[in-house]
């Protein structure tokens, strides 16, 4: 399994224009909020606790951000249960609302998506990798992170290894695509914020 790193690198070198990054703030959580709100019908009553197809995706999730990450991963484990909660909401309302909010939800996500990705003349990440769809939620929790001045040598490194994988895509793919094991002294930034 790539590391934490890795994968953030990786996803970030689809994502080096600072207004994709920002649709991907809004973008991102909302098609979360939508899979899980979509997902949280049917409920089935285990014990009086209502289990739904979204637990099991969420609690996946969650497994993969914890062995990637503890920190982030705790993050995301409560940006989760936080999803849960909407989506247990949702699926409580009648079924052409539970669909309004689940179906809406997703449609404007992935607008906002595909117009970031119009402005970084790329397309998104998870067309070459469907693990993509997994660290998009993660890269934007890394990103808030990062922006609060949380996590500098990470960011160093995956900026410097994106800021490399993208002139590595943009040189026809002649170099490595996959991100450096260790951390170089970054050359440069991606002049991101």
């Amino acid at each position: 399994m790539k590391t934490l790193r890795q994968q953030l690198a990786q996803y970030a070198s689809y994502h080096r224009d600072p207004r994709n990054v920002a649709t991907h703030f809004v973008g991102i959580p909302l098609i979360v909020l939508a899979l899980v709100a979509l997902l949280s019908r049917p409920a089935l009553s285990l014990g009086g606790f209502g289990f739904t197809p979204a637990w099991p995706l969420a609690l996946a999730a969650c497994a993969f951000y914890l062995l990637l990450d503890r920190p982030l991963g705790l993050a995301m484990c409560v940006l989760f249960a936080l999803a849960l909660r909407v989506g247990a909401w949702a699926a409580a309302l009648p079924t052409a609302g539970w669909l309004s909010v689940g179906v809406g939800a997703f449609i404007v996500g992935w607008v906002f998506q595909f117009v970031g990705h119009a402005w970084e003349g790329r397309k998104p990440a998870f067309v070459d990798d469907l693990v993509g769809l997994l660290v998009g939620p993660l890269f934007v929790v890394a990103e808030a992170a990062f922006l609060l001045g949380l996590r500098k040598p990470l960011r160093a490194a995956v900026d410097a290894d994106a800021d490399r994988l993208r002139a590595a895509f943009s040189a026809g793919g002649s170099a490595s695509t996959r991100a450096p094991d260790h951390c170089e002294t970054p050359t440069g930034g991606s002049g991101r914020p």
